[in-house]
């Protein structure tokens, strides 16, 4: 099971930089782009890829943890339910992305400041709802397979966060 986990971790990390990577290209940061005008990343594209994520976080879920037949029927409409509800405080991270994105070259300390703290919002948000089913998810499976889970869910979110984090420019913190 732990090279299975490995593996589609792996496959999965793949897919990401493949997939983001594509879409990178097309938003490249303000200060390495050639147009003035603010670059943005094709929503219609962020879909798509956000869809392919949830699919294969599904099959990954589904390849590392045994469940009963039982356990499955149970466990998967929370999944989806728990999955479905994450789609909020993801669609606003990326709106602050975007959001960032836009106003890298002018951004102020007023607007740093905002992002920080709409940033922050949003991981707590998703930490709120992971705890909030964690409960939810022991009723139906047993509590090492809630954190089995629970790390499995964590890591793909942090196999995400980091290619996303390799993808935005960071500040520029640089005093005019």
């Amino acid at each position: 099971m732990k090279k299975s986990l490995s593996f589609a971790l792996l496959f999965a990390s793949l897919l990401l930089v493949l997939n983001v990577s594509m879409f990178a290209q097309t938003a490249k940061p303000a200060a390495q782009s050639d147009r003035s005008e603010p670059n943005t990343i094709d929503d219609e594209d962020v879909q798509l890829l956000r869809q392919n994520l949830r699919q294969q976080r599904k099959e990954i879920v589904a390849a590392n943890i045994a469940l009963s037949p039982d356990q499955a029927a149970k466990f998967w409409p929370i999944f989806d339910e728990y999955r479905k509800a994450a789609i909020k405080p993801n669609d606003e991270r990326w709106a602050l992305i975007q959001g960032y994105v836009a106003n890298y070259n002018t951004m102020t300390e007023a607007q740093a400041q905002d992002y920080m703290t709409r940033s922050t919002a949003v991981e707590h948000q998703l930490l709120d709802l992971r705890m909030k089913y964690v409960p939810i998810f022991e009723k139906v499976i047993s509590a090492k397979q809630t954190a089995l889970f629970y790390q499995i869910d964590h890591r793909v979110d942090l196999l995400i966060n980091l290619q996303l984090a390799s993808q935005i420019p960071m500040v520029n913190a640089a005093t005019k």
